[in-house]
């Protein structure tokens, strides 16, 4: 596990704009290709308006990046709180990668059938025992992350690489990857920022068992791109 402190959420966002141009090039140079899971949430967001601006766009060759997701709400692709539509409006929009490449959790599914669409789209994609070559995630102030969340049962599994969760402190169904799809990646980048996370890492260092801390690259990358905010000991 590695792990990098910024001065503010912007400086992260960048450092997260990096890294994704640099194991783009990285994965296309090597395997003919780049295989992503985005994730949602406002820090990720800032890194994707990155990635499409000048500055960055020209670096990745979108026509090889395949684009997945690690979670999803479940609504309609239009939905205001759709991972899928943010991605969309801040990144996918705005960079010249084909359609065929793009690979949504379609929310707008029964939550079950949803998470067993998934899983098929994972399988056509990737191929038996093929890897994500970089999942992106956040993390919430209670520690979960993707729609990995305390106390669901989503937590549990250990074969299947995507499944419905009810989340009860929500009130709402969400589809997530699982821990052996999210551990099975090459790399793992995680981008924490703002105070309102401040206690979740300090969890994590006081070794407490939160959802994030049981994400472990088997045989991958593990980096986390942390601000001062979300590092800081609350008071």
């Amino acid at each position: 596990m590695h792990t990098e402190t910024y001065d503010n959420a912007s400086s992260l966002a960048r450092a997260g704009a990096e890294a994704f141009a640099s194991l783009a090039s990285r994965a296309a140079a090597a395997r003919g290709r780049f295989t992503v899971a985005l994730a949602g949430g406002s820090t990720p967001r800032a890194t994707y308006a990155l990635l499409a601006s000048d500055e960055f766009a020209s670096s990745v060759c979108w026509q090889k990046t395949v684009i997945f997701w690690g979670d999803e709400r479940c609504v309609p692709p239009t939905h205001r709180q759709s991972n899928y539509a943010t991605a969309r409006r801040a990144l996918l929009d705005r960079v010249p990668i084909p359609g065929g490449q793009i690979h949504r959790m379609r929310g707008e599914l029964p939550p079950e059938q949803a998470a067993a669409d998934y899983r098929s789209t994972l399988r056509a994609a990737l191929g038996t025992g093929s890897r994500l070559d970089l999942v992106l995630l956040g993390m919430g102030a209670e520690g979960h992350t993707a729609s990995l969340f305390p106390g669901t049962t989503a937590l549990k599994e250990r074969e299947r690489t995507a499944v419905a969760v009810y989340v009860e402190a929500l009130q709402a169904w969400r589809v997530t990857l699982t821990l052996p799809a999210l551990n099975a990646a090459r790399h793992v980048l995680f981008l924490v920022s703002g105070k309102g996370k401040a206690r979740a890492p300090a969890r994590l260092l006081a070794g407490e068992a939160l959802p994030a801390a049981l994400v472990q690259p088997l045989s991958g990358n593990l980096t986390w791109l942390i601000d001062r905010d979300a590092a800081s000991t609350p008071g």
